[in-house]
């Protein structure tokens, strides 16, 4: 009889700081989520009290006012992104507009079409993918990275869009095994491409659930595997958690006004003022959520 010992699966559940501290100044990371949705807001808030900077930031297709509070807090850099805003309580990201008009943030000039291209390409391991759509526009003198270029084949002009290549996802979702296997509540948007893009992935869950419940329903899982599992009840506030909580548009207003003060009159003490109190604040998820309010937190369950 062999001594071998029985391979064991992994599990891949992690405290919060041990997924923070992989994150290094100047790396490429994305965020996922959609506009006021699903954002892994228990790691955007982290990443801003680490101090990291230089951040390539890769938002969702059409992304919220996560990837605006990243730039007002000085981490990111660059911002790959179609769209940053919170609909109808924030058309554009007040931050996101101040900071390009200002120049202290570059824009990676592209639309939703090109952004999943960009990101299939980084999934296929090849440089750039061609897309049609686009030609004759301005974007390649817009963004100088999007190529021009005649078709082996036919010679027809082509746009190359080039590959978006991701170090590290941190996305939000209802449920994950121990065993990083994760199933979301609705479609889950665009994660599944920026997890394909990405050379590590880390999710935010709301819950943790055993691996017979996730084999009950195997079609649901969305990503097989993350590199790591984060516990975050409530971890998207003040976005929408779909099957738990709605978002927080009171607390979201709240951050607009900071941040539109900011942007119109170049006032940062009203921003200082949102950061020390919901970000930089609070010692921990748990005290975020008591500053928030118990009676908040509840009256976040209407669909």
């Amino acid at each position: 009889m062999s001594d071998t010992a029985t391979p064991q699966r992994k599990k891949r559940i992690i405290e919060l700081d041990d997924a923070l501290a992989k994150v290094k100044d100047g790396m490429t990371i994305a965020i996922g989520g959609f506009i006021n949705s699903s954002h892994p807001m228990l790691v955007v808030r982290g990443l801003i009290k680490r101090g990291v900077k230089n951040l390539t930031v890769v938002g969702p297709a059409s992304s919220g006012l996560e990837i605006d509070l990243l730039i007002a807090a000085g981490v990111a850099k660059k911002v790959v992104a179609p769209y940053v805003g919170g609909e109808v309580l924030a058309p554009i990201g007040p931050a996101f507009r101040a900071a390009a008009e200002r120049g202290k943030v570059e824009v990676f000039e592209l639309d939703e079409a090109m952004y999943y291209c960009a990101l299939r390409a980084a999934a296929q391991r090849v440089p750039f993918n061609p897309w049609r759509s686009g030609v004759g526009t301005s974007f390649p003198q817009m963004n100088p990275a999007i190529k021009e270029f005649k078709d082996p084949l036919n010679g027809e002009t082509l746009l190359a869009i080039p590959a978006v290549n991701i170090d590290i996802a941190f996305l939000h979702a209802a449920t994950s095994d121990a065993y990083g296997n994760v199933q979301y509540i609705g479609h889950g948007y665009g994660d599944r491409a920026i997890y394909a893009a990405a050379d590590e992935t880390y999710v935010q869950v709301e819950q943790v659930v055993s691996n017979e419940q996730i084999k009950a329903d195997p079609g649901k899982t969305a990503i097989p595997g993350a590199d790591g599992i984060i516990r975050a009840k409530f971890g998207a506030h003040p976005y929408s958690s779909p099957g738990h909580y709605i978002e927080d548009k009171a607390h979201i207003k709240q951050y607009v006004q900071a941040a539109t003060a900011w942007a119109k009159s170049d006032d940062f003490a009203p921003l200082q003022a949102y950061l020390d109190e919901f970000v930089t604040g609070p010692k921990d998820h748990a005290e975020y959520l008591e500053r928030v309010g118990i009676r908040n937190l509840l009256s976040l369950n209407e669909y």
